[in-house]
């Protein structure tokens, strides 16, 4: 049997969980919180629950749910979306990836997306017919090379895929970043896939750039975001996407025989946590740079290097005063000798650099499994 995506294996995420739970290690590795969701989320879960809300949703989600993204979407990108016609809720942030993917890509369309990219954007334009256009982001601090793009956009450009904030590198897009982008596709049919599950982690003052902020952007954009990472409950895979009523509803097409729907009681009881505690992502941001700098902190005399990430709750650091291994191999070790569970970057790329020695924390954990952590990498 032919496969129709030869080149790939089990994704980076599980097998590096699945090597800390067999060696005992602390997993910094794959990106979930090691703390509970809020407490009264998990109360309106229940009571949704106990309360017949059991049986299928809307396919576009429920009506209350929507309509807190209506508000939350204009309230923090000044924004208005038609809760009936542009919001959708899917299983997922990569379920939402995929079903824009297969919406508007197909044979022999290209799509553009910067290495290190997340690991779901390629074969989803492959299962689609597309080709994959992958460009590196500049280093040190992981921005586009504008000139690269303009010069690699070409009449067979259907798509560009960008992700602010960046994983697995924690950078950050710019309003000006945007400007850039939106002179470069003006007067060209291309669809921007914008990934901005980390929307609530931009650190040090910085303001998240959704596409929805743009105006000329937004009319050309499918923007995707995340409850899971929002929320601390990474496992109920619940997600929703926003983009112009033309656009969503060729999403829509794929989406009702992708899922069709999502968990209907969770739905409900998310609506409920938008309504009553908008704190929570309000507060997200300090939260997260505390771990951040909490982290940072503990690892500061270590042999490691790193810039502080901007955004997400990932940091990037160098290894190379530790060890010449090539990442996939001293990612391992790691895991298998000292115990501790981190993710190499180069599975996000298409060409790693051979030079690389990069490697990704997630810092989602309780202050205590930050510091078990941060002992073992002072001691390497």
């Amino acid at each position: 049997m032919q496969s129709k995506l030869p080149h790939v294996g089990t994704t980076i995420f599980t097998v590096m969980t699945r090597m800390a739970q067999q060696h005992g290690a602390i997993n910094l590795s794959q990106g979930f919180p090691d703390f509970d969701c809020p407490a009264y989320l998990r109360e309106r879960v229940v009571h949704h629950l106990n309360n017949r809300k059991n049986q299928y949703a809307p396919m576009t989600g429920v009506d209350q749910l929507r309509a807190e993204i209506a508000n939350k979407v204009n309230t923090l990108y000044h924004c208005q979306v038609d809760m009936d016609q542009e919001i959708t809720v899917t299983s997922g942030a990569t379920e939402a990836l995929y079903d824009a993917i297969q919406a508007f890509v197909s044979d022999g369309d290209e799509v553009i997306m910067f290495d290190p990219a997340y690991d779901s954007y390629d074969p989803s334009v492959r299962l689609a017919g597309g080709i994959p256009v992958h460009l590196p982001l500049t280093r040190p601090d992981y921005c586009i090379d504008w000139q690269l793009l303009q010069d690699s956009i070409s009449d067979k450009t259907r798509m560009i895929i960008i992700n602010s904030p960046h994983n697995p590198c924690g950078s950050v897009l710019t309003s000006a970043d945007l400007d850039q982008l939106a002179e470069l596709i003006r007067d060209r049919k291309i669809i921007v896939l914008s990934d901005e599950v980390y929307e609530h982690m931009v650190f040090d003052g910085g303001i998240h750039q959704s596409v929805l902020r743009h105006a000329e952007l937004r009319e050309k954009s499918i923007a995707v975001f995340s409850f899971g990472k929002t929320y601390h409950a990474t496992g109920w895979k619940a997600a929703y996407c926003v983009a112009p009523e033309n656009i969503m509803s060729e999403f829509r097409k794929i989406h009702q025989f992708v899922t069709f729907t999502s968990t209907s009681f969770i739905q409900y009881a998310i609506a409920d946590f938008m309504r009553d505690c908008p704190e929570h992502h309000e507060d997200l941001p300090a939260f997260y740079q505390k771990k951040r700098d909490t982290f940072n902190e503990l690892i500061s005399a270590s042999r490691l290097t790193f810039t502080p990430s901007a955004g997400t709750y990932f940091q990037c650091v160098d290894y190379s005063e530790v060890s010449d291994l090539p990442d996939r191999e001293f990612v391992d070790w790691l895991c298998q000798e000292k115990k501790l569970a981190a993710i190499p970057l180069s599975p996000f790329y298409e060409n790693a650099p051979a030079d690389s020695r990069m490697i990704r924390f997630c810092f989602c954990k309780d202050d205590s499994t930050l510091k078990q952590a941060a002992d073992i990498i002072c001691q390497l």
